[in-house]
């Protein structure tokens, strides 16, 4: 499984992803659920992938296969589509047609490889924004009452989010929030294991402008893990019933 999440704010995107796949539990590997497309000051695009690994391998490979294409005769891509709208339906179109693909080739009673994923971006004098893509192609946007999307595992993470997390939240406690919605589905869910993927994408930037991996040893992250179950405790304490 996997926890990823996007954060749509007044001051810009955050995204993070974890990076553990598993088919099994003597078969755990580490991949990349972040991809990030840029053409600096033009536009920018983060995605972020739960799923079937072959699914989701599979359509971003056709993305970035449309998107490096440049022949005249070459359709719209997610680095030339007018709107972060007509982004979001390319990656719903591509997706559906990979997953019919795969489920075409399995044999008949096989559980139907699915994926969905998370599209946050913006071009030059176009506004932010952030999708969610089901399986099915489909998708809904965030929007000022729900500025968080959130893929894989997203139960344990999801009520610091919802407790915290407001349009005008700073880019700085968007991070501090979303890697305590990872902190706490990590302590909660084996399936979803370091390193971690951080993603900042400042308004009107139109490129990534800060991006770092978080390894399983990182100091920053084990203090502040350990600062949150301090402050959950205390808490916890003080409350009567």
């Amino acid at each position: 499984m996997t926890y990823c999440v996007g954060l749509l704010l007044d001051a810009g995107i955050v995204m993070l992803s974890d990076t553990r796949t598993n088919a099994g539990l003597d078969n755990i590997s580490t991949y990349r659920k972040m991809f990030l497309f840029e053409e600096p000051g033009e536009r920018v695009i983060g995605i972020l992938t739960a799923g079937s690994l072959s699914v989701t391998q599979t359509a971003l490979a056709r993305l970035d296969e449309a998107a490096k294409d440049r022949s005249p005769d070459a359709g719209d891509s997610i680095l030339t589509a007018e709107t972060m709208l007509r982004v979001a339906e390319i990656v719903g179109d591509t997706l559906a047609e990979v997953s019919s693909d795969i489920a075409s080739r399995m044999t008949a009673g096989a559980e139907r490889a699915s994926a969905s994923m998370v599209v946050a971006g913006q071009r030059r004098g176009g506004a932010m924004r952030l999708f969610l893509i089901y399986p099915e192609g489909n998708f809904i946007e965030a929007t000022r009452d729900t500025p968080f999307l959130q893929i894989g595992e997203h139960k344990y993470g999801k009520p610091i989010l919802d407790r915290v997390v407001r349009p005008e939240t700073s880019l700085a406690d968007a991070q501090k929030a979303v890697l305590l919605s990872m902190d706490s589905t990590l302590r909660s869910n084996l399936s979803v294991g370091m390193p971690l993927d951080l993603a900042v994408i400042e308004r009107d930037a139109c490129r990534v402008t800060d991006q770092r991996r978080i390894e399983a040893q990182d100091e920053g992250f084990r203090r502040m893990s350990e600062a949150w179950s301090q402050a959950l405790r205390d808490s916890f304490q003080r409350i009567e019933i």
